[in-house]
């Protein structure tokens, strides 16, 4: 295992991680359509337990990105989660939000009533998706931060990176195409979250609504997506040169990176038509349900490529927009040798942790939730 090999493996495990956590946004996008999917207080106790059994393993893989990202690459972690930081702690404040919403809704003693901590979960369906799309869109659009190397010798302020003006982050929300991608990472959320809510909530009520409100998801998505795909396909990207670090503004970089690792253009391809199909299906047909799988494999499939494609094939996944020598790339920002070398070890593990999530999703969702459910146990959310 070379050096080179291990800054590649590691930036596809950050980016498989990424990924996931698209996929289980699932939670955000349900959350976001509480009152849209529940019009009485039992529907909407059934779509909230549905949605609160896997809170935490989007909260989980959101942690582990992150911590994946900072043992892996620590100057992207410095940069961006230590200088954009108000983008990040909304983010994680929403979601913090999410978890106390679920716990203290129907508690004793909440004098703000249920309703309350149920709006709570909508932000966090609509503020989480959106946020962490414009986040992801950085890295194909850039941000506004400083790496200066030559000031961690400086003993009264040692920070390497800085950004360049007061919104930490904030910024990337007044760029009109970070702001198409954030919405459709939020579209797709939704689609997603019905898709689950369908499978998962055994009620001809919540599964008609979720019918309609899918065409309502399914059509913005598109619009965004593909405005913001084939923008960045045509836009120049930012390359940099492996033997002297060097980087450039290069014509249809991503474009060329598809053509030149055609296999990630194939499996975009096939993501890409396993979601439409779990879409066109669940629309057409009254009794199939199962569309939150082909729907959630091809999400997986297309945003790991994406990123793949953001940061392989010689490219500066995190540009700089103040100085392009500032730019990010997986060989400028990576870990020792050594580290990597340690982790690449500890990470032949991940296949037992799968399968032990696998397990846990199983037992969880061994009975689709119903209203019998919720009126019988009062230990739900």
């Amino acid at each position: 295992m070379t050096y080179e090999f291990m800054q590649k493996y590691w930036w596809f495990l950050v980016s498989l991680l990424g990924a996931l956590l698209v996929f289980l946004m699932f939670v955000q996008g349900a959350n976001s359509l509480i009152f849209g999917l529940g019009r009485n207080e039992q529907e909407r106790r059934m779509v909230i337990n549905s949605t609160g059994r896997k809170w935490e393993f989007t909260f989980t893989t959101l942690v582990t990105f992150g911590g994946a990202f900072f043992a892996s690459f620590p100057l992207f972690y410095s940069t961006s989660f230590g200088g954009a930081y108000w983008l990040w702690m909304i983010i994680l404040f929403s979601f913090v939000l999410q978890a106390v919403s679920y716990e203290f809704q129907n508690k004793l003693g909440n004098f703000l009533g249920a309703k309350t901590f149920q709006v709570c979960l909508v932000l966090n369906g609509i503020i989480g998706p959106l946020l962490l799309g414009g986040a992801v869109a950085t890295f194909f659009n850039g941000s506004n931060f400083i790496v200066d190397k030559m000031s961690l010798t400086d003993s009264m302020q040692p920070i390497i990176s800085r950004w360049a003006n007061a919104s930490h982050g904030l910024d990337a929300l007044l760029d009109v195409w970070n702001l198409i991608f954030a919405l459709a990472v939020f579209f797709l959320a939704r689609i997603l979250g019905i898709l689950y809510i369908m499978n998962n909530v055994n009620d001809e009520n919540v599964r008609s609504r979720g019918s309609v409100k899918l065409v309502g998801a399914v059509i913005p998505f598109l619009v965004f997506f593909l405005a913001f795909l084939v923008r960045t396909l045509f836009k120049d990207g930012y390359a940099y040169d492996p033997a002297t670090g060097v980087i450039s503004m290069e014509p249809m970089k991503y474009l060329h990176n598809l053509l030149d690792m055609w296999y990630l253009l194939v499996i975009i391809l096939i993501g890409v038509v396993l979601l439409l199909y779990a879409v066109a299906r669940t629309i057409k047909s009254k009794t199939y349900i199962g569309g939150i799988w082909p729907a959630g494999i091809g999400v997986v499939l297309v945003v790991l490529c994406l990123l793949l494609c953001a940061g392989w094939n010689n490219t500066a996944y995190y540009p700089s927009n103040v100085d392009l020598q500032d730019s990010l790339t997986i060989a400028n920002s990576c870990s020792s040798e050594f580290t990597l070398t340690t982790m690449t070890y500890v990470s032949f593990l991940i296949p037992f942790v799968l399968a032990y999530i696998f397990y846990a999703w199983r037992a969880i969702d061994k009975k689709k939730i119903d209203l019998e459910e919720i009126k019988a146990d009062d230990h739900l959310y």
